[in-house]
């Protein structure tokens, strides 16, 4: 509310009607289930720049098969963990290696072309289904993190790895299975970005990238108010606030570039509220 209250007083014209905010909500939602899906792997300490490769790839899938292939990203996801658990190479370097061939499949896919979703297949790109499918991922993550051994468990690693292990914790199992949960929420993801989008374009050289932050940045509001709540709603929320932001500089005439900027400083503050500094410890 402050937010919208800020830029309402600073663009009255251009920005926070109604039809404006609903449109922010719809970019909210669609980044918020992103952020569930990171919140499995970041809680436990790993990391993935795949995300934005992965909506790509997904998305393109979902139109050159319509509905049939909308999952996809459950089908890539569990690749990333086993190669960074198997190979034990840090999860930035193994996201980044397969975000490079996520986006060369995205390339052969679609001959260099942008692909277009059928009319057909656009019900979820608007009000009201994509709010109940976005819905139904949030409350889904929620039962998972909350009333579930998965959720017990991706706590407890993220707490601390080892001793999680000595009490019997299957690590690898857990990981992999966090893998496979943040792929499922990318697909939904896609198929939300391609029903809102209609279209997309395949990436290269790591042009994917610009994709994964501002989900990234839901996932940091979840992990920094935790303690004070739901991590779900955080994300949600974040969201919400990243995207007024986000349109706010926009409406007053700012480059549409200024995005980049707001999530960077974005990202620092929420990493600084997040990071618990260890007198001492020299900073990787």
């Amino acid at each position: 509310v402050v937010f919208w209250a800020v830029f309402k007083v600073l663009a009255p014209t251009t920005f926070g009607s109604p039809e404006k905010l609903a449109t922010y909500m719809k970019s909210a939602l669609i980044y918020a289930v992103g952020g569930c899906g990171l919140y499995f792997i970041c809680v436990m300490g790993p990391f993935d720049m795949s995300v934005g490769a992965n909506i790509v790839l997904s998305s393109i899938i979902a139109c050159n098969a319509s509905e049939k292939f909308g999952y996809a990203g459950l089908i890539i996801a569990p690749l990333i963990c086993v190669v960074y658990i198997k190979l034990h190479i840090s999860s930035l370097i193994v996201t980044c290696a397969l975000s490079l061939i996520y986006e060369a499949f995205s390339v052969y896919a679609t001959n260099g072309k942008n692909v277009i979703l059928s009319t057909d297949y656009r019900a979820f790109g608007d009000y009201p289904v994509n709010l109940i499918l976005a819905l139904i991922a949030y409350l889904l993550c929620a039962f998972i993190l909350k009333y579930t051994k998965i959720g017990t468990y991706t706590y407890a690693i993220g707490s601390n790895e080892v001793v999680a292990k000595n009490m019997g914790v299957n690590v690898s199992k857990y990981k992999i299975v966090a893998f496979t949960l943040a792929g499922f929420f990318f697909g939904l993801q896609a198929i939300l970005t391609i029903s809102f989008g209609t279209s997309m374009t395949s990436a290269s050289n790591l042009s994917s990238m610009s994709r994964n932050f501002t989900p990234l940045m839901g996932t940091f509001f979840g992990l920094a108010f935790k303690k004070y709540g739901h991590p779900v709603i955080a994300i949600v929320i974040g969201e919400m606030i990243i995207q007024l932001m986000f349109n706010g500089f926009v409406a007053l005439g700012a480059p549409t570039t200024i995005q980049n900027v707001v999530t960077g400083v974005a990202l620092l503050v929420i990493v600084a509220l997040t990071t618990k500094p260890v007198k001492g410890l020299v900073v990787k």
